[in-house]
Parts: C-alpha cells; sequence; structure tokens
C-alpha cells in the first residue's frame, strides 16, 4: 500500500510513527513520576547521602484516593519520610551488606520479622463490617462437623513445650476460613497465624513451630477487643514469621 503524501517527504505513515513514540516516551515519563509517590527519595546505603532524580522525572503532583465506607481519603506523598531509629546494624560497611538485630529479633522488624507500617483500621468486607472477626460474631459460619475443632486443644511450640491452650477462632467473614487462633497462655491471649498451625486432631493438639513457648506470651496483641487492624496483623504475623530464622541458633546456621 502506498503512503499518502502530505507535505513534500512527510506523508501520513510518519505522522502515525511519530505520534507513537512520542506516547510512548510520555507514558515512560508518567510512569517513573507515579512510582516515586511513596519511598523517595531514594537514599545511598553506605553513605546515607538523598540522591533523587529531578527535572521531568521528579515526583509528580500530590493524589488523592477515595475511600469506601466514609474512611478519611489518602493524599500521597502525605508527610515525612520513614526516620524510625531501627534497631539493626550492618555486618560491614558497603552497599548491599545484610543488617542483623541487636535486641529482641522476633520485634526488630528485620529479615522474616519485617512488618510495614500499615493502617491503623480494620479490613471490611463488601457490606463495611469488619472482615477478620472472633467466630461468634460471624454469622453462619462454624467449623464443619467433619473437621477437627481446634478450640480446646493444646498448643505445642518449637521446643516441644506446652505453650498454651486454643480458647476461640477468628474467621474471615468474606472468604470463610480460619485466619487466626487465640491461645490463652496462662498469663494473656494472643492471636497466632492458621497458616502456621498444624491441626492434630487424634492427638487433640495444635503445632506452632514458628516460635518457642516462651515467647508466645510476647506475641503482639490487637488492642481492642474483638477486632484487628492491618497494622496488628502486620506485626503479628512478622512475629511468627520470623520464629523460623530466629527461634533458636540452630535455625540461623547453614544445613550444610
Amino acid at each position: 500500500m502506498d503512503s499518502v503524501n502530505i507535505v513534500g517527504s512527510i506523508d501520513l505513515t510518519l505522522l502515525i510513527f511519530s505520534a507513537f513514540v512520542l506516547f510512548f516516551i510520555g507514558l515512560i515519563v508518567y510512569l517513573q513520576r507515579e512510582s516515586r509517590r511513596e519511598g523517595y527519595p531514594l537514599e545511598d546505603e553506605a553513605t546515607g547521602r538523598v540522591d533523587t532524580p529531578g527535572g521531568v522525572l521528579s515526583m509528580g503532583s500530590p493524589k488523592t484516593f477515595k475511600m469506601p465506607f466514609g474512611r478519611p481519603d489518602i493524599t500521597v506523598p502525605n508527610g515525612p519520610r520513614d526516620t524510625l531509629d531501627r534497631p539493626w546494624k550492618r555486618t560491614f560497611r558497603s552497599p548491599g551488606a545484610p543488617y542483623y538485630p541487636t535486641g529482641n529479633p522476633l520485634v526488630d522488624g528485620i529479615g522474616p520479622a519485617a512488618w510495614a507500617d500499615r493502617a491503623k483500621h480494620t479490613d471490611l468486607d463488601g457490606e463495611g463490617r469488619n472482615r477478620i472477626v472472633p467466630i461468634g460474631m460471624a454469622e453462619h459460619i462454624s467449623v464443619h462437623t467433619r473437621d477437627a475443632d481446634p478450640r480446646g486443644m493444646t498448643v505445642i511450640a518449637a521446643d516441644g513445650a506446652v505453650a498454651g491452650k486454643v480458647v476461640d477462632l477468628w474467621v474471615d467473614r468474606a472468604e470463610h476460613v480460619v485466619r487466626y487462633l487465640e491461645i490463652d497462655t496462662g498469663t494473656n491471649k494472643v492471636l497466632a497465624p492458621m497458616a502456621m498451625s498444624m491441626v492434630k486432631g487424634k492427638k487433640g493438639e495444635v503445632e506452632i513451630d514458628a516460635i518457642n513457648a516462651a515467647d508466645f506470651a510476647a506475641a503482639p496483641v490487637p488492642m481492642t477487643p474483638g477486632q484487628i487492624t492491618f497494622y496488628e496483623e502486620e506485626r503479628i504475623v512478622a512475629y511468627f514469621g520470623g520464629g523460623y530464622l530466629y527461634a533458636n541458633s540452630a535455625r540461623q546456621e547453614p544445613l550444610i
């Protein structure tokens, strides 16, 4: 098919190609600007020097996200960077050097125990109700008669010791699954992720090999009875997840 000449050596094909190139360049610039809304400016690992590209690739104008169910809108970027003094140290001064915890590794927020500063409100289902609640607050949700009900079972920790007893189940209203086991440790009640638990119905036990029995009592707990926020979920999962590396010294060494 012959090209349609417009003026001299300029034809329709050239105009379409030029428009595509300009559009593609504009798309790249747009995506790069949008990617800088959170987590910027960049900081050099070794020196701490702030190094953020400016000019056309600088951060775009603030954007507001409309939240459902009357919750406050969120505008990003929305404030100062995370400047919290974390209890970490670098193994050696070089970019990419690994960090190690200097306090309680289950709460220091590093490695498998890392957590994000998520929203301080609860997750909601499609009807605006708290999504994760104790099973007694979830209508029409119950443990199937053919499944072992963990309530009343003894919890066995990573060190083989008894950590407590399961006293309640926290379920997801939207997906109808158990999310957390509520465990009475004898001194307080904590939530343990169901995904890290193994129910042994014939033995009447629940094995949670993420952390040792002595660590259960110090696990993060929800501040408000009967509900759990995004932030509290993050801290609980990080605490138990960190135990797979930090629960004992043997887990921190290579297998061979």
